[in-house]
């Protein structure tokens, strides 16, 4: 994208250059937060061969599940996949591979992505299968696993409000892994609610500056409910 004004009108438009066998990073938390849209796009444009990092896979049928049906998921990198049985059924029959890393630890791998840190060191995993193969140092008498930073080729992230600019507000829980997901994709391209006039949206209250994104696009949203739990 070219000049100040981010916004793009079609989800075809918004994921222009995405190809077989690429990195990428999606943000959200269980159902919450998550780009549908472009996740839809993806599954639309049929490419094959991807690394996606995500918290979760999504769950059968919605979410990152529907690029599980369609085999276009070659890696998932994530640290929840309890909740999709199609996710354990390529995995136990050798499909799909798949590297479990630690909530926090991920969270921080796209951080320091996003941050042009190259890997850090973390206590969390030392002495489980989390540290096979992994350089460790001892650090004050406490032992630390070396950990590499992710930036993906793509990341698609699911924002509330944004201005022309790229300038993201996101609401509540949905501020869970979109912001890192955000900074840490050579593309970045967000999903919103509402676009709004530049300067209607108050500098303090924006999460993800214009500078990490590249294209904005308004969309409708199912927003489906992962568990629903009701009170007799």
């Amino acid at each position: 994208m070219a000049g100040l004004d981010k916004r793009v009108s079609t989800y075809e438009e918004a994921l222009a250059g995405l190809t077989d066998g690429m990195i990428v990073l999606a943000g959200g938390f269980g159902l919450c937060g998550i780009p549908e849209n472009l996740i839809a796009e993806i599954r639309r444009r049929g490419v094959k061969d991807l690394t996606v990092v995500s918290n979760n896979c999504g769950v059968d049928g919605f979410g990152l599940g529907v690029l599980l049906e369609d085999r276009q998921i070659r890696k998932m990198i994530a640290s929840y996949v309890g909740e999709n049985a199609l996710f354990e059924q390529q995995l136990l029959n050798g499909e799909l591979e798949v590297e479990l890393t630690p909530q926090g630890t991920l969270a921080e791998k796209m951080r320091a992505g996003g941050a042009g840190i190259p890997a850090f060191y973390t206590a969390t995993g030392y002495g489980t299968p989390v540290a096979e193969g992994k350089e460790v140092r001892e650090i004050d008498g406490r032992h630390y696993i070396l950990e590499h930073a992710i930036r993906g080729d793509f990341a698609i992230v699911k924002g509330w409000k944004a201005d022309h600019f790229g300038n993201v507000m996101y609401r509540h829980t949905a501020q869970n892994f979109n912001p890192l997901a955000a900074t840490a994709g050579k593309i970045t391209v967000v999903e919103v609610e509402e676009i709004v006039e530049p300067g209607e949206l108050e500098p303090s209250q924006i999460h993800t500056p214009g500078i990490y994104v590249d294209r904005i696009i308004q969309g409708s949203f199912e927003k489906r409910i992962e568990k629903r739990t009701l009170r007799d």
